[in-house]
C-alpha cells in the first residue's frame, strides 16, 4: 500500500518563483502542490480550505511579512515550515530567526539559470520538504538519482595515518541542526578541541549562522576557508554549496573547501567531511551526527569507526528527525547514543 503523498503550500509574492517551485515539487511522485498563495493572507484562505502537511514560506512579502506569519501558524496550529529564501546577505539574520521562531529547514530558492543549477535545487528542495514533513515540530519517500558517495570527492584511504596526539572533533547536522548545534557549541569550554562541522544550509546563510554562534559562544566559530587551522576553542562551519575537508600537515589539522556534485544529496555532505576525518585523523578524531532527515554521514561514520575514532549519535527523543543518527546506528558506525545535553560533555571525555 502506497503513503499518501506530502500535501504542500507554497507562499511567496512572486508568480515566477510560486510556479517554478509547483514545478519541482509536483515532479516528485511523493509530493503533492495543493495551492500556492501570493502572501500570507491568501494563504490562510487556502489553509481553511484544505490543510497542507508543510508549507514553503518566503520571507519578504507585502501586507504580512512571513516571520510574523511563522509566528502566529506555530502558535495556533503548528505546521511544518521551510524558509524558500533568495541568497541575500542583508536577509541572512532574518532567516536565521525563522529557525528560532520553529521553521525545520532554510533552503534557497530554486536557481533559474543553468540546468545544472535548477536540478540541484530541485534535488534539495524536494528533500527538504520531505524532512519537514517528518519533523518532530518544537511548542518514505521517493529517492532522487543519482545519489553519490564521497568517492565523488575523496577516494579511499589506503593506510593508516601517522600518529599524533591532538584531538579533532567533526560534526555533522541536518533539518533541526542549527538549534542542536547552537545547544551543543554553547556549554563547550575555551579551550575545547577544534571542531569542524558540515550543517546542511544555503551559502551565505552559514556564514550568518556561524557569526551568530561566535557572538554565543565561548569557543570561536567562523565559516570556514580552504587554510583554516583546526585549533583549541575553535569550531569552523562548512560554507553553504561547498563541501568541507578536514586535512593534516605534520601535527596540524586545517581544512579545505573543495566544489564537486552533490555527495549523498548534499554540497556539503557529512558523507565527505567524515571520510576526510577518517584518513587523516583516524584514532585520534571524535565524530559526532546530529539530527538530520536521509542518511548523510552514515557510511562516514562507519569508516571514521572502522580507523579507531569514537563516535556519538544524537537520540531519538531529542532529534528534530531521527534518519542520519538511526542510519548510522543500524550500520553499527556509532559507539554512543546520547541525549543532545550529554553530547558536550563525552567529546571532552574522549578528547582528553
Amino acid at each position: 500500500m502506497s503513503q499518501p503523498r506530502i500535501r504542500v503550500l507554497i507562499v511567496d509574492d512572486s508568480a515566477v518563483v510560486r510556479q517554478a517551485l509547483s514545478e519541482v515539487l509536483s515532479s516528485d511522485p511523493g509530493i503533492e502542490v495543493i495551492g500556492t498563495a501570493s502572501d500570507p493572507f491568501v494563504a490562510a484562505e487556502r489553509m481553511r480550505e484544505q490543510a497542507p502537511d508543510v508549507i514553503t514560506l518566503d520571507i519578504e512579502m507585502p501586507r504580512m511579512d512571513g516571520l510574523t506569519f511563522l509566528r502566529k501558524i506555530m502558535s495556533q496550529h503548528p505546521i511544518p515550515v521551510v524558509i524558500c529564501s533568495t541568497l541575500a546577505e542583508e536577509g541572512a539574520q532574518s532567516t536565521l530567526k525563522a529557525l528560532e521562531y520553529g521553521a525545520v529547514d532554510i533552503i534557497a530558492k530554486p536557481r533559474l539559470g543553468t540546468k545544472k543549477f535548477f536540478a540541484e535545487s530541485s534535488v534539495i528542495l524536494c528533500e527538504a520538504v520531505k524532512a519537514a514533513a517528518a519533523a518532530r515540530l518544537r511548542v518514505p519517500s521517493h529517492a532522487v538519482e543519482p545519489k553519490l558517495t564521497a568517492d565523488a570527492i575523496l577516494s579511499r584511504a589506503k593506510g593508516a595515518t601517522l600518529d599524533t596526539t591532538e584531538k579533532v572533533v567533526v560534526v555533522g547536522a541536518s533539518t533541526g541542526g542549527t538549534e542542536a548545534l547552537r545547544a551543543l557549541l554553547e556549554v563547550l569550554p575555551a579551550d575545547a578541541p577544534g571542531i569542524a562541522i558540515v550543517q546542511h544550509m544555503p551559502e551565505v546563510f552559514t556564514r550568518a549562522f556561524a557569526n551568530r554562534l561566535d557572538s554565543l559562544c565561548q569557543i570561536s566559530v567562523k565559516e570556514a576557508q580552504t587554510n583554516d587551522t583546526v585549533l583549541r576553542g575553535r569550531a569552523l562551519i562548512a560554507p553553504g554549496n561547498h563541501h568541507l575537508l578536514l586535512k593534516r600537515s605534520g601535527a596540524r589539522y586545517y581544512v579545505e573547501i573543495k566544489d564537486g556534485p552533490l555527495v549523498s544529496r548534499h554540497r556539503p555532505s557529512v558523507d565527505v567531511l567524515f571520510r576526510s576525518a577518517a584518513r587523516y585523523a583516524g584514532q585520534n578524531a571524535v565524530g559526532v551526527i546530529l539530527t538530520g532527515m536521509g542518511d548523510d554521514g552514515a557510511n562516514g561514520m562507519l569508516e571514521m569507526k572502522q580507523a579507531g575514532a569514537a563516535t556519538i549519535a544524537q537520540d531519538e527523543a531529542t532529534s528534530v528527525v531521527f534518519g542520519m543518527p538511526n542510519e548510522a546506528i543500524k550500520r553499527g558506525a556509532v559507539d554512543t547514543v546520547l541525549p543532545l545535553p550529554a553530547i558536550a560533555a563525552s567529546i571532552l571525555a574522549r578528547a582528553r
